[in-house]
C-alpha cells in the first residue's frame, strides 16, 4: 500500500476474560500482524469485555471521532449468551457490507463446517469500514488473510479514493 493511503485501523477484542487480564489477547496481536504486513497503521487497539454498550461506545468514537477507517472486531459472534458483537455493530452501523461477511463465511466453510455458526456481521459508519471476525487466532488469520486484499479497494470507494487507489494497482 502506498503512503498516501495508508489507512488507520482500531482493533477491538471483545472478550470478558482478555478485559480482566485474565487471557492474552493472540486473535488481536493476529490482526495487528497482518494488517501492518499490509500497510496499514493500527491507530487504536483495545480490550472490552462483553459489553454492547461499551463495544457501541468504541465504534462510535473510532468512527465519529474520524480516528479509523477500518474497524476490526474479534470475539463476541458465536452463540454463547455473552457474545453480542454484531448486535453492537449492527446498531452502529448506518448501512450494511454483506458480502464481506458472506464471503468470511463462504471461505471458512471450505475449512470447518463450524463457521456456520458465524454471526459475524459487517457496514458503514460514516466514512469507516466495521468488520467482526472470529474469535478464536486461527479463524482470524484465515479469515483476515482472505479479505485484507479487497478491504483497500472497499475503503478507497468508501472514501472517494478510488483514482488514486486505481492508480496504485
Amino acid at each position: 500500500m502506498s503512503n498516501k493511503n495508508q489507512f488507520r485501523v482500531g482493533i477491538i477484542t471483545a472478550s470478558d476474560k482478555g478485559s480482566k487480564g485474565e487471557r492474552i489477547d493472540i486473535s488481536g496481536t493476529a490482526i495487528k500482524e497482518i494488517v501492518e504486513k499490509n500497510g496499514y497503521v493500527v491507530s487504536s487497539y483495545c480490550i472490552l469485555p462483553d459489553e454492547k454498550v461499551l463495544l457501541e461506545k468504541e465504534m462510535i468514537r473510532l468512527a465519529d471521532e474520524n480516528i479509523c477507517d477500518l474497524i476490526l472486531t474479534t470475539g463476541g459472534t458465536g452463540f454463547s449468551s455473552r457474545d453480542i458483537t454484531p448486535e453492537a455493530t449492527l446498531s452502529v452501523v448506518e448501512r450494511l457490507a454483506p458480502g464481506i461477511s458472506e464471503a468470511i463465511r463462504a471461505y471458512s466453510m471450505t475449512i470447518t463446517k463450524r463457521a456456520m455458526l458465524s454471526r459475524g456481521v459487517s457496514g458503514i459508519r460514516n466514512q469507516t469500514l466495521i468488520v467482526n471476525l472470529p474469535g478464536s487466532p486461527k479463524a482470524v488469520t484465515e479469515s483476515l488473510s482472505f479479505i485484507i486484499d479487497e478491504l483497500e479497494h472497499g475503503i478507497c470507494i468508501l472514501k472517494g479514493l478510488t483514482r488514486e487507489c486505481a492508480r496504485k494497482g
